[in-house]
């Protein structure tokens, strides 16, 4: 029994040791199968490489409109040829192809495209004169040394970039340029790439239809920069243009937004430069997601907000009316004076006396801002040089225009009253050397002595206030230094011994009685002196002019901003009513002197008060006056200069009537309007 019991317990513990080899195997081979089948439908499926790139989308950039709301510059809806890389190949080969096919087309159709490459278009090649940071920068982007040539850079393109031989020499620079672009803006996934802007509607269709073979090429809808009335204020308002260079780029991240891209138009001059971060807006941003080198989605994640509007303080007809004035005044003088056949160049500002708001400014030559950006080299080329804003930017000694200046130090420190006289024989003799009047007035007080402009009266009063003295006053009243024109101006200077050294010239003593009639070395712009006379005007108030009303949102339904009235200095605080009573009278005594009837300031209904000077110069002689009006309770202030010319003061009535025209409720206005002239 015993025995029978042994061998069922070993049968049965044979036969689970069987099944569990049995169990073990079947398990492996129900793995081994598993793992086969997973394997091969693993081979079967395609190895996923997905990335994300973001993209910008630009902001409509901020109009410039003038201060009835007319836009100056603004924008419109148009087209731009852009390249994406994500589409673009990668063989160089065919991408040279893809480039050379979409410039024959943009060249059938009359466009341009860009092309900022340093180097000539044509061989041999040679760098661009004046362009020395760009020579450096694409030396650097190419990674040849400093003493590479221009013909060192195009060969280094065309072997990085395998332009063939198959390509004829014009064909291998454009490649080779339009290359080059795209390092320099940085193209890549994120950085679209722009070949030309500003495409009408049929290219646009032309490029539509051939965009299959074109790969990478493609028709963006974007806001475009447009110039409404190109004749206003060209100099101020500036341009825009592309980043040239990763130094400017960095700039612009230091001194602007954050979201800037190699691609981007930016303020190249004036208001378009100076106030980029108001104009500019914020840029958007798109996610494009790229599934095995094919794009399978693009999602917008944040929306572009436009730029604010900047509204000026300009009128725009009174503008284009003072350069009308401008301009016929210098016609008139070449055809009637044969001194004056080369008066070609001048100036005119017009200043609110409130706050050196500044109502208008003209230069002479000028240009249209739209034929500026069309054709560059051929109005820099113009005769008389247009591209110098005689207005803000041209230096010139002030004349007897500066003899207010050295009457209110006179009156202010102490040096005179208003009763004091000086003897005026027409010779003055200082320090051994003799100096002369255009008249004999006799004995002569200072208000008088600003009527007929007398230089010996000026001489002497030089000579008891002393250089210090006279640089002092001449400084509060902003000469010597920029006034801080949000478009830019110059600052010019004054004559004193550190700019005589500067000048390489010798200080004389004498150089003092000079200055005090606004010769010597003493520079000034018409700006600085239009805001002499509005500072005389407010009784020593010296106000910042100022181009800008205030912003405004897109679509100009809210106002975001207003300049006040921004007071920088006051002259004679303490003793105004000592100072300013005299040279306004002296002033008005000039208006009231004789003139042709069509130019007399008298019978205006209001008092005028100017100060003429007639500055030596290269030109032999220059034009000035400076005044404001009216002369009680004043509303504009003015400067009208003109290179080589004569009777600048011709001009005041038909300023005012112009300011009159388009100020019909003022008080000027009013008075014309009560004299049947408006």
């Amino acid at each position: 029994m015993k025995e029978i019991l042994r061998q069922i317990s070993e049968f049965l513990r044979s036969s689970f040791l069987i099944l569990l080899v049995l169990a073990a195997s079947v398990l492996g081979v129900y793995r081994l199968a598993m793992l086969q089948i997973v394997t091969a439908e693993e081979a079967q499926q395609p190895i996923i490489n997905q990335s994300v790139y973001k993209q910008v989308i630009p902001a409509s950039r901020g109009e410039i409109v003038d201060t009835a709301g007319r836009t100056i510059v603004g924008n419109k809806i148009g087209y731009n040829l852009i390249i994406e890389k994500a589409y673009f190949p990668a063989d160089n080969a065919a991408g040279n192809a893809v480039i050379m096919r979409i410039v024959k087309l943009l060249e059938e159709e009359n466009y341009s495209w860009n092309d900022t490459m340093p180097i000539s278009k044509t061989t041999p090649y040679t760098f661009e004169p004046d362009r020395e940071n760009d020579v450096s920068e694409i030396k650097k982007k190419l990674r040849l040394n400093q003493y590479a040539t221009a013909e060192n850079c195009i060969d280094k393109l065309i072997a990085d970039y395998e332009i063939g031989d198959d390509y004829s020499t014009r064909e291998k620079r454009i490649i080779a340029g339009i290359r080059y672009e795209m390092l320099l803006r940085d193209f890549s996934m994120s950085n679209l790439f722009y070949l030309s802007n500003d495409i009408d509607l049929k290219t646009v269709t032309r490029i539509k239809e051939l965009r299959l073979t074109m790969g990478g090429v493609n028709i963006v809808e974007e806001a475009i920069r447009t110039i409404e009335n190109g004749n206003v204020l060209p100099h101020e308002i500036g341009y825009v243009g592309p980043i040239y260079s990763r130094d400017e780029y960095s700039k612009l991240l230091l001194n602007g937004h954050s979201d800037y891209a190699l691609s981007d138009q930016v303020g190249k001059s004036g208001l378009e430069m100076n106030c980029e971060a108001t104009l500019r807006g914020y840029n958007g941003t798109k996610e494009i997601t790229v599934t095995n080198g094919e794009v399978t989605s693009v999602k917008t994640t944040q929306e572009p907000v436009a730029g604010q509007t900047i509204q000026l303080t300009v009128n725009s007809l009174l503008q284009e009316g003072l350069q009308n004035i401008l301009d016929q005044h210098c016609q008139l003088l070449r055809k009637t004076d044969a001194e004056c056949r080369n008066a070609y160049c001048g100036a005119i500002v017009l200043l609110d006396t409130r706050d050196n708001a500044v109502l208008g400014m003209a230069t002479l030559p000028t240009y249209n801002l739209r034929e500026l950006l069309e054709n560059y080299e051929d109005v820099a080329k113009m005769d008389n040089h247009p591209l110098i804003n005689r207005a803000t930017d041209g230096l010139y000694r002030p004349g007897s225009t500066f003899k207010t200046i050295t009457a209110t130090a006179g009156l202010d420190s102490g040096k005179i009253s208003g009763n004091t006289v000086f003897h005026c024989a027409h010779d003055y003799l200082f320090y051994g050397h003799t100096f002369h009047c255009t008249g004999n007035h006799q004995d002569i007080a200072v208000s008088r002595a600003l009527t007929v402009s007398c230089n010996i009266f000026f001489y002497e009063l030089s000579a008891r206030l002393g250089l210090d003295t006279l640089l002092d006053y001449e400084r509060a009243y902003g000469l010597g230094s920029p006034l801080g024109l949000e478009s830019g101006d110059s600052g010019g200077y004054l004559a004193c011994p550190e700019t005589f050294e500067d000048l390489g010239l010798q200080w004389y003593i004498g150089e003092l009685t000079q200055a005090a009639i606004g010769q010597s070395e003493v520079q000034v712009t018409p700006l600085q002196m239009a805001t002499v006379a509005s500072t005389i005007a407010n009784e020593g108030k010296r106000y910042r002019p100022h181009l800008i009303s205030g912003t405004w949102n897109s679509t100009m339904t809210e106002q975001l901003s207003s300049k006040e009235p921004e007071l920088v200095y006051t002259v004679a605080p303490n003793n105004a009513a000592n100072v300013y009573s005299y040279i306004r009278d002296g002033m008005i005594g000039a208006a009231q002197t004789a003139m042709p009837l069509e130019y007399d300031l008298n019978n205006l209904g209001f008092d005028v008060a100017i100060k003429t000077g007639t500055p030596q110069s290269p030109r032999g002689t220059d034009t000035f006056v400076i005044g404001y009006a009216p002369a009680q309770n004043p509303e504009v202030s003015f400067c009208a200069m003109v290179e080589g010319g004569k009777n600048a003061k011709w001009m005041v009535k038909e300023i005012l009537h112009q300011y009159a025209l388009n100020y019909p409720q003022s008080r000027i206005g009013q008075a014309f309007a009560a004299r049947g002239a408006l």
